[in-house]
């Protein structure tokens, strides 16, 4: 959401960031929206099995996830590279922090 409102803002392409993410598996949108869901589905599985919960919980998780998807995997390529950095990092936190949120909520966290 927050790159979202960042691109409405400056008027910016709203589907740069999945042109972006389809550009990992040398394909446009359609790849971009399949690379979104399949890293994202990926991450909550990943939170939901560590057991991530709260809003800090998911905060700290979003951070590491945005360094590893955007600083390790990221910038090696120019399309992600190019991207407005902090609402990219935004996006990530917010991530964490409802995937947190919602595992916390359904009571997943029992157990």
């Amino acid at each position: 959401m927050p790159s979202t409102v960042h691109a409405l803002v400056a008027g910016d392409d709203l589907l740069r960031a999945t042109r972006a993410a389809g550009s990992l598996v040398g394909g446009g949108v359609r790849s971009g929206v399949v690379v979104h869901l399949a890293v994202s589905a990926f991450w909550t599985f990943v939170l939901t099995r560590l057991r991530v919960r709260g809003v800090v919980g998911g905060a700290v998780a979003g951070l590491v996830i945005a360094a590893l998807d955007l600083e390790i995997i990221g910038r090696r390529n120019a399309q992600i590279r190019a991207l407005p950095t902090v609402p990219q990092w935004l996006d990530h936190v917010a991530f964490g922090v409802l995937v947190a949120r919602s595992a916390q909520v359904d009571g997943r966290e029992a157990g």
